[in-house]
């Protein structure tokens, strides 16, 4: 079984930086950042290949950056110059050839005005 373990979220103010983090518990190919926001579907935030490539999903880029630290198993989403539009429970996915795709549990970012 797979395990996603996700941490890092939490309460600020707007303009704020905040940092995700989320641990697999094997090895990884692909890892990505969604969010969903009350009211809303689930969206892509950036996405990292094992070998560092990134793609980011709309208007994404400009704040945030996705990194990995492949020896730990670990992804993380800096988040810079927060606004109350990026409140949304963020989902770590992951996939791998051996294990197929998994869903982190989620964690809540709210960021007040």
């Amino acid at each position: 079984q797979v395990q996603l373990v996700e941490s890092g979220g939490g309460l600020v103010q707007a303009g704020d930086s905040l940092r995700l983090s989320c641990k697999a518990s094997t090895r990884t190919y692909a890892m990505a950042w969604f969010r969903q926001a009350p009211g809303k579907e689930r969206e892509p935030v950036a996405l990292i290949y094992i070998g560092g490539n990134t793609l980011y999903g709309d208007s994404m880029k400009d704040r945030f950056t996705i990194s990995r630290d492949n020896a730990k198993n670990t992804v993380y989403l800096q988040m810079n110059s927060l606004k109350p539009e990026d409140t949304a429970v963020y989902y770590c996915h992951m996939s791998s050839p051996d294990y197929g795709a998994y869903w982190g549990q989620g964690t809540q970012v709210t960021v007040s005005s």
